[in-house]
C-alpha cells in the first residue's frame, strides 16, 4: 500500500468528535503554536499498532506519508520511522537519521517530538559526534529546539547528563511555554536519578529561570522544599 492508501484508511477510522477535541487540545488555532494542523481523531494506541500493520512501508513512501498536514499520518510515519530504526543491525538507521532531521518542519507538535526525538536522534548520535543536538538547540525553529532537548533523553536514561544539561543552558531563556515545559521536563528526569545534579543546574538559575521550567523541575521534590524553590529561600 502506497500513503494514499494509508492516509484513506485513517481518514476512514477517524472519529470526528475526538478529532475536534484533539484540533482545540492541540493549539490548533490562528496564532497557536499548532496552527492548521489538522486531526481525523485517531488514539495513539490504535496508531502504534497500524505501525506493526504498515511496518515495511518503502521509504519513499514512508517519506510522503511524514510530510503529510494530516497529524495522525504524521505520527504513523514516525512510529514507524522508530520501529524500523529500533534494531542495532538495521541497515536503515543512517537513512530513518537523515530523514528524520531533515524534515523536522512536519515533526512540529510536541507530542510528534515527545514519541521520536530521544529514540532516533539521540539513539543515533549515542557513540558518535553529537554536535547536531547542540546545533538543533540554537535553532531558530521552536521544534528543533525541543527535539534537542528531548533527543537528550536517550542518555538522561543512561545517566549520563552531560548533554541535557549543555542543552538545558542555551534553551533556560526561551520564551515559548514548550520549550519551558522540556527543560523542566528533562531536569526532573535528571534529578529521579541525581537529585544532586539536578539542583546544582538549578540552584544559580532557579530564580531567573521561567516559572513553568522551574515548577517542571521541582514537581517530585517534598512539597515543604518545593515551596522553598518557589518562594526563592533556598
Amino acid at each position: 500500500m502506497n500513503h494514499y492508501g494509508i492516509i484513506t484508511h485513517l481518514e476512514q477510522l477517524g472519529d470526528p468528535a475526538r478529532a475536534a477535541q484533539m484540533q482545540q487540545f492541540f493549539k490548533t488555532k490562528k496564532g497557536e503554536y499548532g496552527h492548521g494542523d489538522r486531526f481525523v481523531g485517531i488514539p495513539v494506541p490504535q496508531l502504534r499498532k497500524l505501525a506493526t500493520t504498515y511496518r515495511e512501508l518503502p521509504l519513499p513512501e514512508l517519506k510522503k506519508l511524514l510530510a503529510s498536514p494530516l497529524h495522525e499520518a504524521r505520527m504513523l510515519a514516525l512510529f514507524i520511522m522508530v520501529k524500523r530504526f529500533a534494531p542495532k543491525r538495521s541497515r536503515e538507521r543512517q537513512a530513518i537519521y537523515d530523514l528524520y532531521v531533515s524534515s523536522t518542519q512536519y515533526v512540529n507538535n510536541w507530542d510528534l517530538v515527545d514519541s521520536s526525538a530521544h529514540l532516533i536522534m539521540g539513539a543515533h548520535l549515542e557513540d558518535g559526534d553529537r554536535a547536531p543536538i547542540h546545533a538543533f538547540a540554537r535553532s531558530e525553529s521552536l521544534w528543533e529546539k525541543r527535539i534537542a532537548m528531548l533527543a537528550t533523553f536517550w542518555y538522561i536514561r543512561k545517566g549520563d547528563f552531560r548533554d541535557a544539561l549543555a542543552v538545558a543552558e542555551v534553551l533556560r531563556n526561551d520564551t515559548h511555554d514548550l520549550i519551558h515545559k522540556a527543560v523542566g521536563w528533562m531536569l526532573r528526569e535528571i534529578g529521579e536519578r541525581d537529585k544532586a545534579a539536578e539542583v546544582a543546574f538549578l540552584r544559580p538559575r532557579y530564580t531567573t529561570m521561567p516559572r513553568t521550567m522551574l515548577r517542571y523541575a521541582i514537581e517530585k521534590f517534598p512539597e515543604e522544599e518545593r515551596q522553598t524553590w518557589l518562594k526563592g529561600t533556598v
